[in-house]
């Protein structure tokens, strides 16, 4: 690239050399001065340039390596609420689950039905975190570090979207269960006449 520019201002200096001993009216004439200062601008400006070029070059590859840890922050989180969704899945089914099977309101023929709607979403949690590691140590299908970044933000998704239903079946049974309480203590309160 110098070389080039090198070439370019000695041409550009030449010409103006050997314009400047022609003496035909209505050509400019140089002096040494003038030509001397041109050239040196023409230096100068070539260094500019040449500088400008690794500036930008060093701008590029700076992005480039900004948006890849952009994208790698972006997966370390999404993980990590994915990781805090699965840990609060875990919670309700060790407290709240075992507190509703284990209520005297909730028929025998019921825990079945209990058992299965809860199971359904823990056995889709324990299958989004068998993909995330496949999806982190395989290098899924040739993947960008945006794509993995993209895949890991919609299980996040998901995986808020189970904690929400599995909040919600719980607030429901506990509902059924305190609409049977309170049933079953009207049904046996002792009549004072």
């Amino acid at each position: 690239m110098k070389t080039k520019i090198k070439i370019l201002v000695m041409t550009v200096a030449l010409t103006l050399f050997m314009s400047g001993n022609a003496t035909a009216q209505g050509m400019p004439t140089y002096d040494n001065t003038n030509f001397i200062s041109l050239v040196k601008q023409l230096i100068e400006s070539g260094k500019q340039t040449a500088q400008m070029i690794k500036s930008v070059k060093f701008l590029k590859d700076a992005k480039e390596a900004i948006e890849k840890v952009s994208s790698v922050v972006q997966q370390l989180r999404a993980v990590e609420e994915i990781g805090q969704n699965n840990q609060r899945l875990i919670n309700v089914m060790q407290n709240d689950v075992q507190d509703i099977l284990n209520s005297p309101y909730i028929k025998p023929d019921e825990v079945s039905k209990v058992v299965e709607s809860f199971d359904a979403i823990v056995q889709n949690s324990l299958d989004t975190v068998d993909f995330i590691d496949e999806v982190l140590s395989n290098d899924y299908l040739k993947m960008s570090d945006a794509e993995r970044a993209e895949i890991l933000k919609t299980k996040e998704l998901e995986s808020k979207q189970m904690v929400s239903t599995i909040t919600t079946k719980t607030k429901r049974y506990r509902d059924i269960i305190s609409f049977r309480k309170m049933q079953d203590k009207v049904n046996n309160r002792e009549t004072e006449y």
